[in-house]
């Protein structure tokens, strides 16, 4: 019969059909490498022969982490909003601050040829940074966040309270500027604990892939609810009103909205026009990185649509001019209604955004064309809203309306966003 067998570093032979042969040792490791070449995912040992990987609990879906390949840009795929929303690449919102010219986002490809590209990622987020002529100051920043329920780290399998437990966060970045960046994970339920760590040197315009392997710690609280606890902020530049020289990087600390991270360099946001980008970012429970988690683009969104719903296409030409949204009614001659039913639950019930353009929707009954502006919510739930208009309507009571997209710049956007 043959036999397989694994070599450890320390030069001991496990075979995987002989337990004879295994170290005494308990939890002796060995890693396959990954795709990219880097150490992948362990196997260990009970020291009674027994081998199985290190992270196996994880199992599928084992990343935390919604729309980590920045596939889904259900608001757009760029945007120069000027105020700190969710706008384009979906879970991931820019917030800005002090800056002389705004950001720019966008969900743009992954060039062919890199590394990335070569382990399925097609799509990253990109920040471009604005002229910011007055330089560095203390109140200044820029900085991507994505949070993440109390319930999906508290029912995830990591013991959040053990130091020998581990989470691993692991992202690949990009900067067209040379330097080191700082970012910081802070959890906010019950008592707020940060735990600061910085990219390392990014060589400019070059694909870098970050791992960062964080233990538990006693004083963690995530409750099980659906309300944020686990937040990734990561930071292009934070001025010195929330950094510090003395933050200690990689261990958990009392929140400190004014010593988050360590002081942090200047260069790409003095450099007018600088470019981030971001991608495969993948949270796991587990003390090694393992591959990344491709979901296909249907479960992605499906993800992120519990946090958005986007009822009608902004601003494209495909198929969005009398594009029917929902069926409903006149409920008087100046109170239309229709029911809008979520493709999935949503987190809470969510809120309703519409834009306020003329003729943006239109009702069609009876053979007649009923041309509204926009739509307010009247009842929301986590499945499905019920929205009016009584201002602009002019139908016949009890008659059946179609609600039609008049327009592509239609605005009709549902949150639950946290």
């Amino acid at each position: 019969m043959s036999k397989i067998s694994l070599k450890h570093s320390g030069g001991n032979v496990v075979s995987l059909n002989s337990p004879t042969n295994a170290p005494s040792a308990a939890d002796v490791a060995f890693k396959l490498p990954n795709a990219d070449g880097a150490n992948g995912q362990a196997i260990v040992t009970d020291g009674s022969g027994n081998l199985s990987f290190a992270n196996a609990g994880a199992g599928k879906a084992r990343n935390l982490i919604i729309n980590g390949a920045m596939l889904v840009a259900q608001r757009g795929v760029q945007s120069s909003v000027s105020d700190n929303s969710y706008a384009t690449v979906d879970r991931f919102r820019l917030t800005h601050n002090g800056t002389d010219e705004a950001p720019q986002q966008a969900q743009v490809d992954v060039a062919s040829g890199t590394t990335p590209y070569s382990l399925g990622f097609r799509k990253a987020f990109r920040i471009t940074n604005g002229n910011q002529t007055s330089g560095a100051e203390a109140s200044d920043f820029i900085r991507i966040s994505t949070m993440l329920e109390g319930q999906d780290i508290a029912n995830s399998g990591w013991n959040y309270l053990s130091t020998s437990s581990f989470i691993t966060l692991s992202f690949w970045v990009k900067s067209s500027v040379a330097q080191n960046f700082y970012s910081f994970i802070r959890s906010t339920d019950g008592t707020m604990y940060q735990y600061p760590f910085e990219t390392g040197s990014l060589t400019a315009d070059t694909w870098t892939k970050v791992t960062k392997t964080i233990p538990g710690n006693s004083n963690l609280t995530f409750n099980s609810d659906i309300g944020g606890a686990f937040e990734l902020w990561i930071h292009q530049f934070s001025g010195t009103a929330e950094t510090a020289s003395g933050v200690a990087l990689n261990t958990w600390a009392t929140y400190d909205g004014t010593a988050k991270m360590p002081d942090f360099p200047s260069t790409w946001y003095t450099t007018n026009d600088a470019t981030y980008e971001i991608t495969g970012v993948q949270l796991e429970v587990g003390g090694t990185a393992t591959d990344f988690e491709h979901r296909s683009f249907g479960d992605e969104l499906a993800k992120c649509q519990r946090y958005f719903y986007q009822a009608t296409k902004i601003g494209s030409t495909n198929d969005v001019t009398n594009a029917p949204i929902a069926a409903g009614f006149y409920l008087t001659a100046s109170d239309y209604r229709a029911v809008i039913d979520f493709p999935v639950e949503m987190r809470t019930a969510p809120t309703l955004s519409s834009n306020d353009n003329s003729a943006s929707y239109y009702i069609h009954y009876n053979a007649n064309a009923d041309t509204i502006d926009r739509l307010d919510s009247f009842y929301n739930t986590k499945r499905r809203s019920i929205v009016r208009n009584t201002a602009h309507v002019s139908g016949t009571q009890g008659y059946f309306g179609m609600l039609h997209q008049e327009t592509g710049d239609s605005n009709l956007n549902f949150s639950a966003e946290l």
